[in-house]
């Protein structure tokens, strides 16, 4: 373990392939910066075809004994894993916030949702069990098994570096499955310490690799004829990209894509309650989230009286550092992506948007170098204008207005996305109706951000989802799993039939 902390304080990253700390085969690596300082921290190699291609093999060769280890054995593997993530908690959680920007607080409770995937995983022996019939025919049964896949990849963004990861490689290798990770190249420390730590738990060299990159890797990643599925969160061009590039090489895809998440305020919401969740799902991590909520439906009179709490609350944020204990939020994750989220705000100014709140021009003493931008919040948005079409993943929070929940309702069904959604009301036959009308993956009622447990799925419905299964829950197993059915007879003497060319029947 002390060999790969000293690695990690050296200037460039190694990969993690078969067990330990690799060089990357080329010298083309990227700047990994702190955004709260705007410093470069150190530098996270990209991986070429080379690097894939011994990521692979290192994978398919460590595939037949980690199928072939008992379920049992690798569920206990896995538990020790939870065991160590959690005694390591505190520096992870460093690196979280010191590579991506966002606070402890928020580093820590997106870490634990990610190890509660690794605490489902670990009932591999139950959620591998496969179904039993007995005499489905005269002297006939039938059964069906699980089994794994093969060599799986996981493409993962840079605003969650533990927890979507967590999604995806503990229910693969749960399932016999041996997996290569290619974190976000932004966000690459995190991955390799989970992967010194899965190590230390006892997991055999080439079950589980780490390969930072960019398109170069992801390319070779997706059509490697030895990787058998692939897993991403991302952005709807990418998931779209990463589905139809893998589906073509023959892969199992599940490929999560954006989002514009709404979120609906009944009349009768309890309002200062309603206005407290809606700062933190829309400001919480600066918005860059996939689940945050970045679209209030007023209905009715809802609209001004949530507008005036939404104002007085969010003034009041404090805009830091994440490692500072009184920080509300972060800076976002580069220069780049900040100055595009302020192109944003310029565009909603300019179409019309009512500016209720302004972002721009913030500067944090001492830290001028870094990449903040002030909660922004925008009344009176229309669907033509550019804030509400794209998703801006940033802090910009925007508010309709609507008559009633039956147009709140055809409002979001008409949106491109739906990963995630929202309603606020006291009112049960509301919620009831919202929630069997509304065409979105995830629903929360008087819940905002309606991420679900590790023992259920998490995915989004049309542009925010190409493929068929979801992450995590039973949706993952069986994503990760193939299944095959076996249909036994034992024959005695006396019922030996002559021949015959007919379909078989079991009556």
């Amino acid at each position: 373990m002390s060999h790969t902390r000293k690695t990690l304080a050296v200037t460039t990253l190694p990969l993690w392939i078969n067990g330990k700390p690799t060089p990357a085969s080329s010298d083309r690596n990227t700047d990994v910066f702190n955004p709260a300082t705007g410093e470069v921290i150190r530098k996270a190699p990209l991986a070429n075809k080379d690097d894939i291609d011994k990521a692979v093999a290192a994978a398919k060769l460590a595939f037949p004994g980690w199928r072939d280890t008992p379920p049992l054995k690798r569920a206990r593997i896995l538990t020790r894993f939870r065991e160590l993530m959690d005694a390591d908690q505190k520096e992870l959680v460093r690196l979280i916030s010191e590579e991506h920007g966002k606070t402890l607080l928020d580093a820590a409770g997106s870490l634990q949702r990610g190890i509660e995937v690794i605490e489902f995983a670990s009932g591999a022996p139950h959620l591998l069990k496969g179904e039993h019939a007995e005499d489905v025919g005269r002297g006939v049964d039938c059964h069906s098994l699980l089994q794994p896949l093969g060599v799986c990849a996981g493409i993962a963004p840079f605003n969650f570096p533990a927890m979507v990861p967590l999604w995806m490689f503990p229910v693969a290798i749960a399932c016999g499955n041996t997996f290569i990770l290619k974190p976000s190249e932004k966000v690459p420390s995190t991955a390799l310490r989970m992967a010194e730590l899965f190590s230390e738990a006892g997991l055999p060299d080439g079950v589980f690799n780490v390969v930072s990159g960019d398109k170069e890797a992801v390319d070779a990643l997706l059509s490697h004829p030895d990787v058998a599925a692939i897993s991403s969160v991302g952005s709807t061009p990418v998931a779209q990209y990463i589905y139809e590039t893998a589906a073509r090489h023959g892969k199992r895809v599940q490929a999560l894509g954006g989002a514009k998440n709404h979120a609906v305020v009944m009349p009768d919401a309890d309002l200062p309650f309603t206005a407290d969740a809606l700062i933190g799902a829309g400001y919480g991590s600066a918005g860059e989230r996939c689940m945050a909520i970045s679209a209030v439906v007023a209905v009715g009179a809802a609209g001004d009286t949530l507008i005036a709490l939404l104002k007085e609350r969010v003034s009041k944020l404090k805009v830091g550092p994440g490692n500072q204990d009184d920080t509300d939020m972060g800076p976002l994750i580069t220069r780049a992506h900040r100055d595009k989220v302020k192109g944003y705000i310029d565009a909603g100014a300019a179409e019309g948007a009512t500016l209720v709140l302004d972002g721009r021009g913030l500067t944090i003493a001492g830290h001028e170098q870094g990449f903040f931008l002030g909660p922004t919040l925008f009344d009176h948005v229309t669907t033509d204008m550019t804030i509400y079409k794209d998703e801006i993943f940033g802090p910009v929070l925007i508010v309709l207005r609507v008559t009633s929940l039956d147009e709140a309702i055809a409002l979001i069904n008409r949106n491109t996305y739906a990963n995630g959604t929202a309603i606020f009301t006291r009112s049960g036959a509301a919620a009831r109706h919202f929630e069997h009308d509304i065409e979105v993956g995830m629903v929360g009622v008087n819940i905002p951000i309606p991420v679900p447990m590790a023992f259920f799925s998490f995915g989004g419905w049309k542009a925010s989802l190409f493929g068929d299964l979801h992450m995590h829950g039973m949706e993952g197993v069986q994503f990760y799993t193939r299944t095959k059915v076996v249909t036994t007879r034992w024959p005695i003497n006396e019922e030996r039939k002559a021949p015959t060319l007919a379909m078989p029947t079991l009556g």
